[in-house]
C-alpha cells in the first residue's frame, strides 16, 4: 500500500499557536480597545473584490498590481482578487453602500490580507492587517487625529521606545503636478546612470525613483528637488496644521522629505513609523491621506485618510503576554465521582470562572499533574462514607467566591 503523502503549511502561511498567538491575540486586543476611545466604529468587508477595485485603487503598473495579487476567474467568468490591502474595498464599500451619509466616517478593521511576495522575517503571502480610516473628513483635524491614535496603540503595545514618526507632505494637485515635472526632468538629465527599474518608474511613476533602494539611483534621488520648493500656500498651510497639531498632542515626529506616495489619488499628509528592531524592513505602520481614490472609482470626490499596520511584525516588538491563567482545576481522584467532576466544572465555567476538568490517566497522579500547572485554586473530588467528598485549596482568587459556587450544585454522589 502506497503511503499516504502528509499535507504540509504552503509556504508563505503560518500556523498560529502557543506564544506567537498570544502575541497575535495581544496585538488586536489593544487595537480594539484603543480604536474604541476614539469612537471608530468596527467593519468587516469581503476577503475577495473584483479585481477592478484593486487594480485602480493600487495602479496598474504597481509591483502589488502586476506581480503580486493573487488573481483568479471564478465559474461565473469575473475576475476576482484577494484583497492585498484594506482601503479599496473600505473605499468601494462606500461608494456602493451609500455610506457618504455617515461622514465624517470613522472605521477599523481587521483580518488576513494576501501578496505573493518572497517570505522573510515578519511578511508572509497570507499576512494580517489592523487598519483605521477616516472618510469624508478633508481637514487636517483627521490626519492628526490618526496619528494620534496610532502613537497611543504603539505605546499602549509597548512598543514606542525606539519606534520614530516619519512625516512628510505630498501637498495638493498643484503642488504635486509642479513637483513631478521638476523631478522628470531632474532624472531625464541623468537617465543613462539610473537603475532598469528606475528607468520603467521614470515613465510611469516617476516619485517612485526617490525611494529606490539600488545604490545606482541613491546619488540621483538624493539630489532631486525637494518639495517644499513646490508647495502651494494652502498646501503648506495643510502641512503646518497636522505638525502643529502633532506638537499639541504631544507625538514626536521628523520630516523625512523623501517618502513619498506613488499614485495620482494621494495627497497631503503621507507618513510612517519606522522601528530599528526589524533590520531593513524597519516600517510598522504607515498611511496617508488618499482625497483622489474614491473619485477614482467612479464615486463622488470624497477625502480620506488611513493608515495600516501588520499585525505579525507588531507582534514580533511586544513582550510575550502571559498564558491564561487556570482559576479552578477540578481533579477528579475517584472515577466513582466522574459526573460530579463535570458538575462541578460546568457550574464554575458558568460563573466565570475559568476552569479545567483532569479526569483522565491515573487517578493517583491526577492531584499531582495538577499542582504542577499552578492553578489559582484545586478542587479536589473523592470519595468518604458513600458520598462525594470535596476538598478546596485557594491560592489566588476569591475562595468566598468558589465556595458559593459550589454550594449550588446538586452533588449527584458516587457511582459504580
Amino acid at each position: 500500500m502506497a503511503r499516504i503523502q502528509t499535507p504540509q503549511r504552503i509556504r508563505g502561511t503560518q500556523d498560529i499557536f502557543g506564544e506567537d498567538q498570544r502575541r497575535f491575540a495581544a496585538v488586536l486586543e489593544v487595537f480594539d480597545r484603543v480604536r474604541k476611545l476614539y469612537c471608530f466604529q468596527r467593519l468587516e468587508i469581503p476577503i475577495f473584490e473584483a479585481t477592478g477595485v484593486f487594480a485602480r485603487s493600487m495602479g496598474e503598473t504597481s509591483d502589488v498590481v502586476s506581480k503580486e495579487m493573487y488573481t483568479f476567474e471564478d465559474r461565473g467568468g469575473d475576475s476576482i482578487t484577494l484583497r492585498p490591502e484594506f482601503t479599496a474595498g473600505i473605499a468601494r464599500a462606500y461608494i456602493s453602500e451609500g455610506w457618504q451619509q455617515f461622514a465624517p466616517l470613522k472605521v477599523a478593521t481587521s483580518g488576513p490580507v494576501f501578496r505573493y511576495e518572497r517570505p522573510q522575517k515578519g511578511r508572509y503571502r497570507q499576512f494580517h492587517q489592523i487598519d483605521a480610516e477616516i472618510l469624508g473628513a478633508p481637514e487636517p483635524a483627521a490626519d492628526v487625529e490618526l496619528l494620534v491614535l496610532a502613537d497611543q496603540l504603539l505605546k499602549e503595545l509597548g512598543i514606542a521606545e525606539g519606534v520614530t514618526l516619519q512625516l512628510n507632505t505630498l501637498g495638493d494637485a498643484a503642488t504635486r503636478d509642479a513637483w513631478r515635472t521638476a523631478l522628470v526632468a531632474h532624472f531625464e538629465a541623468h537617465k543613462g546612470e539610473l537603475s532598469e527599474d528606475s528607468l520603467a518608474r521614470l515613465e510611469k511613476n516617476p516619485l517612485r525613483i526617490l525611494d529606490s533602494k539600488d545604490p545606482r539611483d541613491r546619488p540621483i534621488a538624493d539630489s532631486a528637488p525637494d518639495i517644499d520648493a513646490y508647495l502651494t500656500d494652502e498646501a503648506a498651510a495643510f502641512f503646518k496644521a497636522v505638525t502643529d497639531g502633532l506638537d499639541a498632542a504631544g507625538v514626536a515626529w521628523t520630516r523625512n522629505a523623501r517618502l513619498v506616495r506613488g499614485l495620482d489619488y494621494y495627497r497631503h499628509t503621507a507618513f510612517e513609523f519606522v522601528t530599528d528592531r526589524l533590520g531593513a524592513q524597519g516600517t510598522v505602520l504607515a498611511g496617508g491621506r488618499y482625497d483622489g481614490l474614491i473619485g477614482s472609482l467612479g464615486g463622488p470626490e470624497t477625502a480620506g485618510v488611513g493608515w495600516a499596520a501588520g499585525v505579525e511584525r507588531l507582534a514580533m516588538l511586544i513582550e510575550e503576554p502571559k498564558a491564561a491563567a487556570i482559576q479552578v482545576y477540578v481533579v477528579v481522584e475517584d472515577d466513582r465521582v466522574q459526573a460530579d467532576g463535570v458538575r462541578a466544572v460546568s457550574a464554575l465555567r458558568r460563573a466565570g470562572l475559568a476552569a479545567e476538568l483532569l479526569a483522565t490517566g491515573s487517578p493517583r497522579k491526577r492531584f499531582d499533574k495538577a499542582v504542577k500547572s499552578n492553578p489559582d485554586a484545586l478542587l479536589s473530588l473523592g470519595v468518604a462514607d458513600e458520598a462525594t467528598s470535596k476538598r478546596l485549596k485557594v491560592n489566588v482568587g476569591d475562595a468566598a467566591a468558589i465556595e458559593a459556587v459550589l454550594g449550588n450544585i446538586a452533588w449527584g454522589g458516587p457511582t459504580e
